[in-house]
């Protein structure tokens, strides 16, 4: 069902992930949005260090990179599309559609499937690509039937402008609702080590060996902040709390792809070694009993 085996003493298999079941990446990826303006509105304002970032991190090992269509207006893409080209045989980069930005405070769903299906040829466009490797929901837009914007994406797929199909911020039910029209290959949720509402849909993709895409994995940097609650173990593992936390995701579920973003050489080169840190059983213990209670 594309999950690796979980073997602790070997580092490919534990930092590797079969996406779609045919696609192998690494399983701490880049999230494309900070390449972009402020408010994430437009072009960034420095794009040689932009552009920097996103060669540093292919150059460190990263495999997935997200982005969407709406991050920076298309520009995130753009950016991507300057500084990787031609791109590596074993990069995969995931993009999204069915969110409009009217504004810099809007994000709005958008799922008609004539926009949906406009969204994909633009970033097909923009990314230089014949076929999008992953190609997500960016929202289930409520103003519209589901089936008619799962029907949109199977028609790209279905004439190859798109390799697979994921969506992003969904519960098991709509999941569920969409396996039953489309091949689910990724799920991208807010998750990480504090806020774990979404438990219940990260163990449904474990189950059933689709890769969970964790957004927001430091919680807006509240975990690699001066005081974070990891800070105790970090010590103890001369490691920074943003590795703490993206380490621990990486031993929650052999299916999680945390996403960090930053535009930051430093950070982005500590992030990457997150994927070295092996926890004793009482380190991971103490951490599992971190997380929110539900509800």
């Amino acid at each position: 069902m594309g999950i690796t085996r979980d073997d602790r003493t070997t580092h490919r298999n534990r930092t590797t992930f079969a996406l779609g079941g045919d696609l192998p990446v690494h399983r701490l990826g880049f999230g494309a949005l900070r390449l972009t303006g402020p408010d994430y509105w437009g072009p960034p304002h420095d794009r040689d260090k932009a552009l920097e970032i996103a060669r540093l991190a292919v150059d460190l090992g990263v495999s997935f990179i997200d982005t969407a269509d709406s991050y920076g207006l298309g520009s995130s893409e753009e950016v991507l599309a300057e500084a990787l080209r031609p791109y590596p045989d074993d990069l995969v980069i995931a993009t999204k559609a069915g969110q409009c930005r009217p504004r810099p405070d809007q994000w709005v769903p958008l799922g008609r499937p004539e926009y949906l299906r406009q969204q994909a040829e633009l970033s097909l466009r923009r990314l230089g690509l014949d076929r999008i490797d992953l190609f997500q929901l960016h929202r289930i837009d409520p103003k519209v039937p589901a089936a008619e914007q799962f029907g949109a994406l199977a028609e790209l797929q279905s004439e190859g402008k798109i390799r697979h199909i994921g969506l992003s911020k969904v519960t098991v039910e709509e999941l569920e609702e969409a396996r039953e029209q489309i091949t689910v290959a990724s799920v991208q949720n807010l998750y990480n080590l504090t806020d774990r509402h979404t438990d219940d849909v990260l163990d449904h993709c474990t189950e059933h060996g689709i890769a969970f895409v964790a957004w927001l994995p430091i919680a807006r940097g509240e975990l690699s902040a001066e005081g974070s609650p990891v800070a105790a173990i970090a010590t103890e593992l001369g490691a920074t709390p943003s590795q703490v936390a993206l380490a621990w995701l990486l031993h929650r579920s052999p299916v999680v792809i945390p996403i960090p973003g930053t535009s930051s050489a430093t950070h982005l080169k500590e992030n990457m070694a997150a994927s070295e840190i092996v926890f004793s059983e009482d380190q991971l213990a103490r951490l599992d009993a971190l997380g929110r209670p539900l509800g």
